[in-house]
This record gives structure tokens, C-alpha cells and sequence, in this order.
């Protein structure tokens, strides 16, 4: 079985793209912690601790915060008066896997590309409001969308804006959601929805076994051409070459104008505490403001070196980085629970 390919325009055909996450933004978009049977005892924390990225965020760019209507009183008490919350039926909080892919045309005009999703291979139900959630968003904004065939989640790639998507094969390729679908046409059809040319695969992490090897706690772009990679400081380890089969693999292939990139690396927070078996330690699950970068930390020694290899690749950004051990204890990072709007 393969996907089906669309009989209807799609975000390149008709002439959009999604741009790179360094360009300015009208706001970030953001989803309310609910679902009880997967944070437990830990879900107050979790939320005040989506709190704290948001009114981090706030400092440089809107936010606006989605809100389950039983939660929002809860939500806009600990959020405060510099976060918009909005009421939207939900499943959970993974912003950047249930909402849009936003693309932009030469006119300047914003429309909303979205994957199928289906909790990450049907790993959570229910999962229908979620699922639901990236064109509930673009008909608040009344905005045009493009739907994809492809079940995916937005975690799962990263783009230049200049044709180059970053994705892995586990995660794209993972049976859970596409059986069948081969590389090459899973490129092709993610090209279609995000207004690129090529996608540049990585193998994935093995050890990911909640998103299925999502490319943002891997990869990200920096710049054309140039992209930032994690790695693992614990040599002679299976993840030390798990995470270094990545590095050859980037190195390996060049971007949609032909150029070898220029990767840069930085290591993971291998020594924090890991309060779940699917805790997040990965310092690329940041989020790139207007002027500012929110970064995870996990109270350990390695913060202070990510923080400061960010600050010297992002010299005329603000870094702020927040202990988000209450988050990463679900799978995630900052950059999984946040989505931002292009300013057009």
C-alpha cells in the first residue's frame, strides 16, 4: 500500500513554501497540557511548567495558548495577562505535531499545510480533536489549507526555505504510519506540502521510541547550507553511534542548491536525570523567537556549554534557557510544543 497522491493543488503547486523558523514571526502558537492518563501526578507541574516557555516566549513574539474550555480558567490563571489563551478542544499539548506547517506565496499571503496525525502511530487515543487541531487553527485565522496525505507530525521536519527539508527515515517511513510508502515518494509528497525540492534524510534514534525518531530533537537548519546536529558525548556507546550515523549521513548529501552543508554539532544532556523512559535530553529542541532563543535545560553541568555554543551561533539573539525536565518527561522538548506563525 502506498499513499495516495493528491488529485488537488498542494502547498508547491500552488505556488507556497514554508519559510525557515529564523524569519520574524506574528506569534507562536501553543496547546494546554490535559490529558490526565499520560502526565498523572506530574500534570500541574507540566503545566506550569508550558507556562513558564510561553511567558518566555511572550517577551519577544505574541503567544497564544490553546485551551481545552473545561481547563480554561486553570490556563489563563497560570499563563497571566501576556499570553492570549484561546479555547479549542484538544487531546493533549504537542503544538508543533497537531497544528499547521504555515507556508507563505510571493504575495505574502499565509495558508495552513497539514499532515495526517495519528498520535504518533496510534500511541495515545483518543486522538481525533488533536487531529483535528491544524485546521481548527486555520479556519480561526480564515485562512487557505492544504491538506497532505502523508501521516506525519510537524516535529518531524525542518526546512531552509530555500527547497531543503530535514526529515529521518524512521520516522516518515515508520509502519506505524505510512506502510508501504517508499522514500522517494515520501519525499516527493513532503515537498509538496512544505513548498521544497529535496528532503535530506537521516537515519533517525533508535532510542526514540515515542515520536519515532523525530528530526527536531536530531537536526535543525541554522542557515542555507549550514545545519546544527546533537550528539552524544558518551563514546563506545550504541547511542554514541547511533547518534554519529546521523553526522555521516548529513555530511553525506547536499541541500536542494547543490551545496555540502557546514554542520556544526552539539552534545546532548546525556547526564540528566531521565525521569521517564521516554525523557527528551536533547538541547536542539529549542525555539528561534523574533530576537530571542528559548532553550531547554535539565540542571546539569552541560546547560552552560549549549547555552554558550547558542549564543555564539545566535549572536543578535537573547538566550533564555528554562529547566524543562517537567516537560521532557513526556517525550518533548520546547520546540515540540510550540508552532510559529509567519509574520506576512
Amino acid at each position: 500500500m502506498t499513499a495516495i497522491r493528491e488529485a488537488f493543488p498542494t502547498a508547491r503547486s500552488a505556488g507556497y513554501r514554508m519559510p525557515p523558523e529564523w524569519q520574524p514571526h506574528a506569534r507562536c502558537w501553543m496547546a494546554w497540557p490535559c490529558r490526565v492518563d499520560f502526565w498523572g501526578d506530574n500534570l500541574d507541574a507540566t503545566q506550569r511548567a508550558y507556562a513558564r516557555v510561553a511567558n518566555a516566549i511572550s517577551e519577544f513574539e505574541p503567544v497564544t495558548m490553546l485551551s481545552p474550555p473545561h481547563d480554561y480558567a486553570n490556563a489563563r490563571s497560570l499563563c497571566g495577562d501576556k499570553v492570549e489563551v484561546l479555547p479549542l478542544e484538544l487531546d493533549d499539548s504537542w503544538t508543533r505535531d497537531i497544528g499547521p506547517n504555515f507556508v507563505v506565496n510571493e504575495e505574502g499571503k499565509l495558508a495552513a499545510s497539514v499532515f495526517h496525525f495519528n498520535s504518533w502511530g496510534k500511541k495515545h487515543a483518543p486522538w481525533g480533536k488533536d487531529a483535528a487541531a491544524g485546521h481548527r487553527i486555520a479556519e480561526y485565522l480564515n485562512i487557505p489549507t492544504f491538506t497532505s496525505t502523508i501521516y506525519m507530525e510537524g516535529g518531524g521536519i525542518n526546512v531552509d526555505g530555500e527547497g531543503s527539508v530535514l526529515a529521518t527515515l524512521q520516522n516518515v517511513l515508520n509502519e506505524n504510519r505510512n506502510p508501504g510508502l517508499g522514500q522517494d515518494e515520501a519525499g516527493t509528497i513532503l515537498c509538496d506540502a512544505l513548498g521544497a525540492e529535496k528532503v535530506i534524510w537521516l537515519p533517525g534514534d533508535p532510542d526514540d521510541t515515542e515520536t519515532d525518531g523525530h528530526v527536531d530533537g536530531i537536526a535543525c537548519f541554522l542557515a542555507p547550507g549550514k545545519a546544527l546536529l546533537e550528539i552524544c558525548p558518551a563514546e563506545g556507546t550504541q547511542r554514541y553511534d547511533n547518534m554519529q550515523a546521523n553526522l555521516a549521513a548529513l555530511k553525506a548529501q547536499t541541500d536542494a542548491a547543490g551545496r555540502s552543508l557546514e554542520v556544526v554539532t552539539i552534545e546532548e544532556a546525556y547526564e540528566a536525570n531521565r525521569r521517564s523512559e521516554i525523557f527528551a535530553c536533547s538541547y536542539i529542541n529549542f525555539y528561534i523567537a523574533n530576537g530571542g532563543i528559548v532553550m531547554p535545560g535539565f540542571g546539569i553541568d552541560r546547560d552552560d556549554d549549549a547555552r554558550g555554543l547558542l549564543t555564539e551561533l545566535f549572536p543578535d539573539h537573547e538566550i533564555v534557557q528554562i529547566d524543562i525536565a517537567d516537560i521532557a518527561l513526556g517525550g518533548g522538548g520546547i520546540h515540540c510544543i510550540t508552532q510559529q506563525q509567519p509574520a506576512v
